[in-house]
């Protein structure tokens, strides 16, 4: 399978969304700190409903921690910034779509860790900022476990 991280995620309703969707395509949630929001908001429940004991999700207490914990994974970054779009990349089990969070992106130190082209991008009209973060995962993880070929889906 696949991961998704989330780095210092802002808006509860979007990370429970996340939870949700996790649970749903079988992928492994990472959650980069600190987030903007305590675990136990009543929107990140409400937004997650009943699916936090079916996903499968992770913690850290900063980018190196998570960095340590994945050090034989390919990062591939989701950023307006991409270099190429998201459905032109051959994606491989174990990868990582790692993901900025609502307000700010993923800093640029990040981005310069990352091979141009291992930034992708989701496409948008002209002159928009950004789409929402939940539609942006849900619309990129499916095309990775659509191309790794919805293995434990039904």
């Amino acid at each position: 399978m696949f991961n998704i991280a989330l780095f210092e995620p802002k808006i509860p309703q979007n990370t429970g969304n996340i939870i949700r969707l996790a649970a749903n395509n079988g992928c492994h949630l990472h959650l980069i700190e600190p987030l903007g929001f305590d675990f136990e908001e009543k929107n990140l429940r409400r937004s997650g409903l009943d699916y936090f004991d079916l996903a499968n999700i992770s913690r850290y207490p900063n980018y190196n921690a998570f960095l340590e914990a994945m050090p034989d994974h390919r990062i591939l970054a989701l950023t307006t910034k991409g270099t190429q779009l998201y459905n032109q990349i051959e994606f491989q089990a174990g990868d990582v779509l790692l993901f900025g969070s609502e307000t700010a992106g993923l800093p640029e130190e990040i981005h310069k860790t990352i091979a141009l082209n291992h930034q992708l991008r989701v496409p948008m009209r002209p002159n928009n900022r950004s789409m929402n973060l939940s539609n942006t995962v849900a619309i990129v993880s499916y095309e990775a476990w659509r191309q790794l070929g919805f293995k434990d889906g039904n």
